[in-house]
């Protein structure tokens, strides 16, 4: 089968989805222009910022998409390319989207408080503090993650380490120009793009070779001094460029993808068991990003929901995000089955690059039909990759930094709710404790569990108020029985297996979500039970 007919039909059906699901829910959320949202209504220069619909969108996007969508789909690839592929389209229209845009929703309708706070309203204040444990213990794990990922590049890629600080320096001078200066957006992105670019081409001849661990230490440096800092000066304006590198690397790989024109070599199902476990539950939480993200929703509700312009952005934001974000998972898949199986095995392990060696060697191999010397179009896949895990990487520790506070608001305001300094500290720490506490192949099974996991408490959570508000809430209820009968199963797996391997660490981390889900799904439960008898 040609991979070209595979993305024209992806493009096609997820580009349905958008319009017809997409109206579908904002008609059921009932959005309103004219309703004013929490970025005016509590606007303070910090967190709550009303950004234009392109730069939050770029913003979204670039801290969804990190290198979630792009892992998850090659490692999936084992099981075959039709079930990942079909997860991809499903999961992205009927779970994902739907997630990703209900939590947004939830989170403006409550004055843009996160997802914790809206569990509070309406299932209670214990339930609150339970779902803050469990998002800060997942926070932290997608902060080991996307560290040791991020390091990883840096080393293999040292290209991709001075092209990805230079950004830095680069989102600083474009928030100032654009906030403080009032230069129009479009002169901005213009001049800011070109810039961006050429920090890629420097980092190419100028590349900063330096040690894994060293890569470590100053990763965990910068995402404490990015999280405490305000969103304009680095988060906002970091993502939204990143975000046209994502674009650029999307239109590429899908245009390399029609004119190369590559068969697929992969069979359709491989085998039902695999190292990665069985098909049923782990090809679900394997694809984890590519189709639904339990990360989305924190952003969701945690920075876009306080940089939401107007309602009706939450749409192209946030449903929209998720859907252009399974486009680049398909296009993942295609990089992994479009070589022979002997080879994706021998190029999957470690000495082979992994699978971000698999993904930049296809954008490379397919950007080379376009007239792109294959070496360049390699670098820049690497660079883009880098910049999509960074985002992540700072965004979750920003958000875990929220959890923490939190948790500990209790209305007297204390020193650990109000001192964003100390929670992140203390978020750094543990998440460096975690990244030393097991390998990439051990803890992204873990992550993948656990995300999906997190995206089921919320997609209860926004179950039971739209219960408790009289709204039909059939398509957020069934999507998250379906993902707590993946999630739980999959969870408990892993337990076994690291009891097994005896990483005591880690078996202690999936029992602590796993309990912690339960209790929460529980509480749920009575909660919808009152609701339906006073009915």
């Amino acid at each position: 089968m040609s991979a070209a007919w595979l993305i024209l039909a992806a493009i096609v059906v997820l580009l349905a989805g958008y319009i017809w699901y997409g109206r579908f829910l904002t008609r059921r959320f009932d959005v309103d222009p004219l309703r004013i949202t929490p970025s005016h209504t509590k606007e303070d220069g910090v967190d709550y910022v009303p950004a234009k619909t392109p730069v939050l969108l770029g913003h979204h996007f670039s801290s969804i998409a990190g290198a979630g969508p792009i892992l998850g789909p090659i490692y999936a690839a084992i099981f075959g390319w039709i079930p990942v592929f079909l997860w991809i389209l499903i999961g992205s229209i009927f779970v994902g989207g739907v997630h990703d845009f209900s939590s947004v929703i939830a989170s403006i309708r409550h004055g843009g408080k996160t997802i914790g706070e809206v569990i509070e309203e309406h299932i209670g204040r214990s339930g609150k503090k339970l779902f803050l444990i469990f998002v800060w213990s997942v926070l932290i794990l997608v902060v080991a993650v996307f560290a040791k990922s991020v390091a990883s590049i840096f080393v293999k890629e040292p290209a991709t380490a001075t092209s990805s600080f230079l950004f830095i320096f680069l989102a600083i001078i474009f928030g100032l120009g654009v906030y403080r200066l009032n230069t129009p957006l479009w002169l901005s992105s213009v001049i800011g793009v070109g810039l961006l670019l050429a920090c890629v081409a420097v980092g190419v001849y100028f590349p900063i070779h330096r040690s894994y661990n060293f890569w470590i230490f100053i990763l965990f440096i910068y995402v404490y001094i990015a999280a405490i800092t305000p969103v304009w000066i680095l988060l906002q304006p970091r993502d939204y460029l990143n975000s046209f590198l994502l674009f650029i690397v999307l239109l590429a790989g899908v245009l390399g993808i029609f004119v190369a024109n590559p068969k697929i070599s992969f069979p359709a199902i491989t085998h039902f068991n695999t190292n990665l476990g069985s098909l049923f539950p782990i090809l679900f939480v394997t694809v984890a990003c590519g189709a639904i993200s339990g990360f989305h929703s924190l952003v969701s509700a945690g920075t876009t929901a306080k940089q939401l312009d107007n309602e009706r952005d939450a749409k192209p934001v946030t449903y929209g995000g998720m859907l252009i974000e399974a486009v680049l998972a398909v296009i993942a898949l295609i990089t992994a089955v479009t070589i022979l199986q002997g080879d994706y095995l021998r190029l999957l392990s470690k000495e082979g690059g992994g699978p971000i060696g698999i993904f930049s060697n296809g954008i490379g191999t397919f950007v080379s039909h376009l007239g792109v010397p294959m070496h360049l179009g390699i670098t820049f896949a690497a660079l883009a990759i880098s910049a999509f895990a960074l985002t992540s990487l700072d965004t979750a520790t920003r958000l875990a930094r929220f959890a923490f506070q939190e948790f500990f608001d209790d209305g007297k305001n204390s020193l650990l709710s109000q001192n964003r300094y100390i929670g992140t500290l203390i978020t750094v720490i543990a998440a460096a404790l975690m990244a030393l506490s097991g390998t990439s192949d051990t803890l992204w099974p873990l992550f993948g569990s656990a995300n999906q996991l997190l995206a089921s408490v919320v997609l209860l959570a926004i179950t039971v108020w739209l219960a408790d508000i009289r709204v039909k809430n059939r398509f957020v209820k069934y999507p998250m029985y379906f993902m707590f009968l993946i999630t739980l199963t999959a969870l408990g797996s892993l337990v076994y297996k690291n009891v097994k391997a005896a990483n005591i660490p880690l078996v202690i981390f999936s029992l602590l979500l796993f309990i912690v889900a339960v209790i929460l799904i529980i509480q749920a439960g009575k909660r919808l039970k009152q609701l339906k008898s006073a009915q």
